[in-house]
């Protein structure tokens, strides 16, 4: 009679496959955790300045500022880089090379270098006039859902001190991150490590990130309410000074007008807010900010002007 309920024979259903987990991203830098959130607070402005950008070519640029203050003498700096032809992300070109120099003849000049496909190393000085402060070099290696990076900090072999700063983050899921940070340091008479454990949550439109160690605590907040409106909340102890600060600021955007306006307060009675304006058709932005610290009774403003 057949198949009278009209049933397929067994075995002819269609298998489903198995389903393909997407690989964990990479979770970047130990020192970009709490990079989304600083970056909605503004930044401090006192004075006047002027800056002029200049693009030379497509690899390399200029820029020119005079910085006029009430609280010392006027100053001059000189910034030039360069990038190259290596291109990972829109943020990242290799190799680069970053200097700056003021008019007293100060350095600060960093380089950046793309060894391997993974592997990235960093070279930093910094001088006061003919004097050497500081120079740090950092090797990093991007795994596919891992970060390891290996810090020197003024090397002295005949002075027996160094600071060693060691960081990993491992991306436990697509939202979680987890790590650590070592900083071991040692010169003649005395020596130390201090430990930090580090995580970082990441949902949608908000990431919380917090820092834990014996030396202290960092905690942000970053929640992006819509395309215009972002916020960041801030706690840091430190347990050497005995010290905490909380800090809550905020990011407006208007792209209609072409202002961005930034704000923060903080536990300290400290205020500020900095305007940006935007100059279409000319390449012009210009800047005004103000700051008061109400517990200290000071209060100091800036503006700015950038061209290029």
């Amino acid at each position: 009679m057949g198949n009278t309920l009209g049933l397929a024979p067994m075995g002819t259903f269609p298998r489903r496959s198995p389903r393909r987990e997407e690989p964990l991203p990479n979770p970047g830098s130990f020192d970009e955790l709490h990079r989304l959130c600083k970056d909605v607070f503004p930044a401090q402005m006192e004075g006047v300045r002027l800056v002029v950008n200049k693009v030379l070519s497509s690899h390399f640029q200029v820029a020119h500022t005079v910085h006029m203050s009430a609280l010392g003498l006027p100053g001059y700096h000189l910034h030039a880089s360069y990038a190259g032809d290596w291109q990972l992300s829109p943020t990242e070109v290799f190799p680069t090379v970053v200097g700056d120099m003021d008019s007293s003849g100060s350095l600060n000049a960093q380089i950046l270098l793309l060894l391997a496909e993974r592997l990235r190393a960093k070279a930093v000085f910094q001088t006061q006039q003919a004097k050497f402060l500081t120079w740090q070099f950092d090797g990093e290696y991007r795994g596919d859902d891992y970060t390891a990076t290996l810090t020197l900090g003024n090397p002295d072999l005949i002075g027996e001190s160094v600071i060693m700063v060691a960081h990993f983050l491992q991306s436990i899921t697509h939202r979680l991150v987890l790590g650590g940070e070592l900083v071991y340091h040692r010169r003649p008479g005395e020596e130390g490590a201090i430990l930090t454990l580090a995580g970082k949550y990441s949902a949608v439109h908000w990431v919380a990130t917090l820092n834990v160690g014996s030396g202290g605590a960092h905690a942000s907040y970053y929640h992006r309410a819509n395309e215009q409106v972002q916020v960041g909340v801030e706690f840091e102890a430190n347990t050497r000074l005995q010290d905490t600060t909380f800090s809550f600021g905020y990011h407006l955007t208007l792209p209609q007008a072409n202002m961005v306006f930034r704000g923060l307060v903080d536990s300290n009675w400290c205020v500020g807010a900095v305007l940006e304006k935007k100059m279409p058709p000319l390449p012009v932005t210009l800047a005004l900010g103000a700051f008061l610290n109400h517990w200290r009774n000071r209060f100091h403003c800036g503006f700015s002007i950038t061209v290029g």
